[in-house]
């Protein structure tokens, strides 16, 4: 038996979005493409993810004014990722151990070619992927 792949349930070519550009641009491609996860780039190279929740945590702020704060200053710089070919339950069993919202998926040369998020995850469960059951805790 063949094990299902992260390629079967990831999102492919997500949006990206430069590190230097404002964060309401990347506000406006959130919501505009209803996303809640953004790899954030420079020079074509991966250096951090924005999520939602960090746009929420930094635009809450009272002095912060999204118009003048770059994406590089919210993102997260740890970044999860996984090669395409790697089995769905081991890259879930990794993002719920480590309470990752997502998983970029990247090619040999470490090109993003897609994105897995906790509803890609959700969607593999209501198809019925096989998951690994996890050990009761004591």
């Amino acid at each position: 038996m063949t094990k299902t792949t992260i390629r079967h349930y990831m999102t492919p070519t997500p949006h990206t979005i430069g590190a230097e550009q404002m964060l309401t641009v990347a506000i406006e491609l959130m919501r505009e493409h209803k996303i809640r996860h953004l790899p954030v780039l420079r020079g074509g190279r991966l250096v951090g993810i924005l999520s939602e929740r960090d746009v929420a945590l930094i635009s809450g702020l009272p002095t912060v004014d999204p118009a003048v704060v770059p994406v590089e200053d919210a993102m997260s710089e740890e970044v999860y990722t996984v090669a395409g070919d790697t089995p769905l339950d081991e890259v879930a069993a990794t993002m719920a151990a480590n309470k990752y919202g997502s998983a970029l998926v990247v090619d040999p040369r470490n090109h993003i070619v897609g994105v897995f998020t906790t509803i890609d995850a959700l969607h593999a469960l209501a198809d019925g992927a096989p998951v690994r059951k996890r050990a009761a805790a004591h």
